[in-house]
């Protein structure tokens, strides 16, 4: 997300605390779903498993089931928060191709997983 939130604050008047918290919860499905996909094996997966595990309060939790109390933990947070999308701050579907391109790769180069153009697409899209 912190990568994203540089090319978006950039453009837009949107404070780098409401990019993160706007793209947080699909930022880590979309990150569980690539690696599930691309790289099975992942420590990034293990540990989206046990941050779920901790905020579920559930150590019995498979992975996968830690995972998913993870994602719908963050979606609840950020519904009880009202975290504002990135159309509230004037960003639009037409604007994603440039968001991407000026990504600093220094920026995402810490993400789990190297995500694909289509997959940042889907990130910024779901937010806007």
């Amino acid at each position: 997300v912190h990568g994203l939130a540089s090319p978006i604050g950039a453009f837009f008047p949107m404070p780098h605390g409401a990019v993160c918290g706007s793209l947080l919860p699909d930022a880590c499905r979309i990150n569980i779903a690539a690696m599930k996909q691309r790289e099975p094996t992942a420590h990034g997966l293990i540990k989206y498993a046990h941050v779920g595990r901790i905020i579920a309060d559930d150590t019995t939790l498979d992975d996968a089931s830690a995972c998913q109390a993870l994602l719908h933990t963050l979606s609840q947070w950020q519904t009880e928060f009202a975290i504002p999308l990135l159309s509230d701050y004037g960003v639009q579907k037409a604007d994603i191709p440039r968001i991407i391109a000026d990504i600093s790769q220094g920026s995402i180069a810490t993400n789990p997983i190297v995500l694909q153009a289509d997959e940042l697409h889907e990130l910024l899209a779901a937010r806007i």
